[in-house]
This record gives structure tokens, sequence and C-alpha cells, in this order.
């Protein structure tokens, strides 16, 4: 009976060794998944800066005086609207002066050219 006992636990000693190259591999593979750096997705197109612009929320600022209210964008659309057309040229740049005492807006394009539009 003895020797039963200790032929099952040799039995049982080769099993478990047979297991452990197994379990070494899986092991292995494991440690090696984590060092490996992950896959990345590709990335997605950017979209162009035009339709980033576009997707931007505009302030609204409006300037009251005396019981009168003016939009900021609409003076600044109507001072390039009277550059255009008493001058040639693109509009670059623009500086626009409300003054509502005089019931005007002043303007200067391009650092150079000056104007003025009534509101």
């Amino acid at each position: 009976m003895a020797t039963k006992k200790v032929e099952e636990a040799k039995v049982e000693a080769v099993k478990t060794e047979a297991k452990k190259p197994a379990e070494k591999k899986a092991a292995e593979k494991k440690a090696a998944e984590k060092k490996a750096p992950a896959k990345k997705a590709p990335a997605a197109k950017k979209a162009p800066a035009a339709a980033k612009k576009t997707a931007e929320k505009k302030a609204v600022v409006v300037v009251e005086f005396a019981e009168k209210q003016v939009d900021v964008e609409a003076v600044t659309e109507a001072c390039k609207a009277d550059f255009k057309a008493n001058n040639k040229g693109a509009v670059r740049s623009i500086n626009v002066y409300i003054k509502p005492e005089d019931n005007a807006a002043y303007y200067v394009v391009n650092g150079k050219v000056n104007g003025k539009v009534d509101l």
C-alpha cells in the first residue's frame, strides 16, 4: 500500500510537471502582451479649419445709448460696405469706433483709409 501511494505521488508529480510548461507559456504570453504597446485605432481625418470656424458660436455685441441699440457686427459690415463702395482694394484689417452722441461710426481700413457711417 505504501508503494502504491508513492507511485501515485510520482505520477501526480509527473502530471504537474507536464502542466508547468503550458502554464509558463501562458504567463509569458500575458507578460508579452503587457509589454507590447497596444495598437492604436486609425486616427480620424481632421475636419478643415473652415468647418471648425462655422461650428463656433458668435457673440452678439450691442451698444445701448440714449434709448438706441446698435449691433456692433452690423455696424462693422456697414463700414466694410462703405469702404468697398468708395475705394478699391481688399479689407485686411478694420478698426471701428462707435460714437453714439454723433449717431455715427468711424472706421480705419488697413491702417490708411478712414471713413464715417451714420447709424
